[in-house]
């Protein structure tokens, strides 16, 4: 596990691409002491480090994959994003809990649905569900828009941004693939456009949706993957 350190006023943030926590100078009694960020997806545990009593935890889901394009027209619909629940929990007589970070759904080629995102979970106390992928729609049915997950258990529960439905159009017009849904953390990739050579981009904010294919006729049919959820654990003596 990577530290940050307070130098100064200055904070030191290293993230690594693993899990990371962050020393935090002292703030006086109660104050914020530490955080630990879960980023790599599936189960890992939380420790309490010592001298913690009190805890904050951030869940949120995997978002959803982005659907591919259909026909020689309509644009592929694109992932929802992962929920958020938020929590403070005692934890004075608790010495680790078990905790799920959810995969980014992936997403769908030409003509495909994007895959749907993971459930994210500290313990029991609180979870997340992911977003579900973009749907494959019917020819023209550009109403059907693929949902946020929810967050439960929280003192606060937040369901992540829909993802954008499917769009006609011409064939080479400029009008792309959508927008992934927004998550707690930002906003989603964005779609695939035909005449600009521009594939989907994946979600990039934890948890948000990944962006919607051009139609099946062009090189950027495919769907891309949705962002990864998060569990943040802030911890206070």
């Amino acid at each position: 596990m990577a530290y940050g350190k307070i130098k100064a006023d200055a904070l030191i943030w290293d993230n690594g691409g693993t899990d990371t926590e962050i020393a935090v100078s002292s703030m006086g009694s109660g104050g914020l002491a530490s955080q630990q960020v879960f980023t790599t997806t599936g189960s890992s545990t939380w420790t309490k480090p010592s001298g913690i009593n009190t805890i904050k935890v951030i869940v949120t889901g995997g978002g959803g994959g982005g659907a591919g394009g259909e026909n020689d027209a309509n644009k592929g619909s694109s992932g929802g994003a992962g929920g958020t629940a938020i929590e403070i929990i005692d934890v004075s007589s608790v010495s680790s809990v078990t905790v799920t970070v959810g995969t980014g759904g992936s997403g769908g080629g030409a003509d495909a649905a994007g895959g749907s995102g993971g459930t994210s979970s500290f313990g029991s106390y609180c979870s997340a569900t992911g977003g579900t992928g973009g749907h494959r729609v019917s020819v023209y049915s550009n109403t059907t828009r693929s949902l946020g997950g929810a967050g439960t258990g929280g003192d606060i529960n937040i369901t992540g941004g829909a993802g954008g439905s499917a769009g006609g159009g011409q064939g080479t017009d400029s009008q792309g693939g959508r927008t992934g849904g927004a998550s707690y953390w930002g906003g989603g990739g964005t779609g695939g456009v035909y005449n600009r050579s521009a594939g989907p981009s994946s979600g990039v904010a934890f948890g948000s949706g990944g962006g919607g294919g051009d139609h099946n006729t062009g090189n950027n049919a495919y769907g891309a993957n949705g962002a990864p959820g998060v569990v943040v654990v802030e911890e206070y003596k």
